[in-house]
């Protein structure tokens, strides 16, 4: 596996160490909020706020990136504003500050993303580009298993202590930081030799510059995107289905095992038959998933579509920033992916809107089964794309 550098395997290490940081904290945010005199409102409003952050910042700071020729910075900066967050929650409980310490961690995700992925792509070649992308995907999603394992364990034995779980979580994150002061800069070719001034909004002119096959591809993300709501409407529909919470959290650690497991042999199988080929199969595994949603009602058609889930996140995540990162010039992969994923974030928000709404108008069914006609229509299209390998 030489196509697995240095470089990757730092960066899937400190990939893995935050999310499991991250994710330890996942299903106990919401209670411990609750505990803290958080309103169901003011939790929707701080996770939206949060998640916004994240994501407009990305295509920000990916363009900064590019134009300073740098990388390195950017992923250690970004560790370090996630890692330095986990503590900070447990200590400052008045509704002001538990918002600026949300932003800061969010704020850590959008200033590491894009470079980050901009290293992955300069690590490896074109034909590889599905196998270390997958690959990261597959050490970053354990740490999503692993998290809430070890939060699980904790709180069986000692209930309801959520200040000492915020600081172990610390500890994951401190080590995550530290590995990042191993990686090396590469010799990147700055984009501008003079300082230039970048709108935090800088995403929105990158799509008129960007690559007509970057704008095709883009748009049928983006409505994907659009429809494709938070995974809180599956657990959703498990807890109406009358599971207790204990097994759905337990399923949903399954689905980030599966996703775990199979994202490293999916980056495989795209490098050889094509990461157009693996994505569209995604999305008709996505389109299966949501139909088989609407009318399953018993726990082992829960654990089967949830598997496929893990399915389908692996054949898709990851891939889909190989396909981007191999039809942008190499000086602007920061930027093309932190634009993607800048875009992205308006789409989720409205995403679980839409859901919410179709869902309160008329049921859960219908918000299900018009996810998974949009998601069919989308690889329709995506069908009618030229295959990012030819442009190689």
């Amino acid at each position: 596996m030489k196509y697995l550098s240095r470089t990757v395997w730092i960066l899937s290490a400190v990939s893995l160490l935050t999310d499991a940081a991250s994710e330890m904290l996942y299903p106990v945010m919401p209670v411990y909020l609750k505990k803290i005199g958080f309103s169901i409102l003011l939790i929707g409003i701080l996770e939206g706020l949060a998640e916004a952050t994240a994501g407009l910042s990305k295509g920000y700071f990916g363009k900064r990136s590019d134009i300073s020729g740098r990388r390195v910075p950017f992923v250690q900066m970004g560790y370090a504003l996630s890692a330095i967050s986990k503590p900070m929650m447990a200590f400052f409980t008045f509704p002001f500050w538990i918002f600026f310490v949300r932003t800061i961690d969010r704020f850590g995700k959008g200033i590491r993303t894009g470079a980050r992925d901009a290293m992955l792509s300069d690590a490896t070649t074109a034909e590889n580009k599905g196998k270390v992308f997958g690959f990261h995907r597959s050490m970053d999603t354990l740490g999503a298993v692993i998290g809430p394992l070890l939060a699980l364990i904790y709180l069986h034995f000692y209930p309801e202590n959520y200040t000492t779980l915020f600081a172990i979580a610390f500890l994951p994150g401190l080590l995550a930081v530290a590995a990042s002061f191993f990686l090396r800069e590469e010799k990147v070719t700055p984009a501008a030799t003079t300082p230039i001034r970048i709108s935090f909004f800088s995403f929105f002119r990158y799509w008129k510059e960007s690559p007509t096959a970057y704008r095709k591809l883009v748009l049928g993300l983006l409505v994907f995107t659009l429809f494709n709501s938070s995974d809180v409407f599956l657990l959703l529909k498990a807890k109406e289905s009358g599971l207790q919470d204990t097994t759905i959290i337990g399923i949903y650690i399954f689905y980030n095992l599966v996703y775990a497991v199979m994202a490293f042999p999916m980056g495989i199988l795209a490098d050889k038959v094509g990461l157009k080929t693996v994505f569209i199969t995604g999305l008709f595994i996505f389109a299966i998933v949501y139909a088989g949603m609407s009318f399953n009602t018993g726990i082992y058609g829960f654990i089967g579509l949830f598997a496929l889930y893990g399915v389908y996140a692996a054949a898709t995540e990851g891939i889909s920033k190989a396909w981007i990162s191999n039809i942008c010039e190499t000086k602007d992969t920061a930027t093309a992916i932190g634009s993607y994923t800048g875009w992205q974030s308006i789409c989720t928000m409205l995403a679980s809107s839409l859901t919410g709404f179709i869902w309160y108008q008329w049921n859960g069914i219908t918000a299900f089964l018009c996810t998974a006609a949009i998601s069919i229509l989308v690889a329709c299209y995506m069908i009618t794309l030229p295959s990012p390998d030819e442009r190689i």
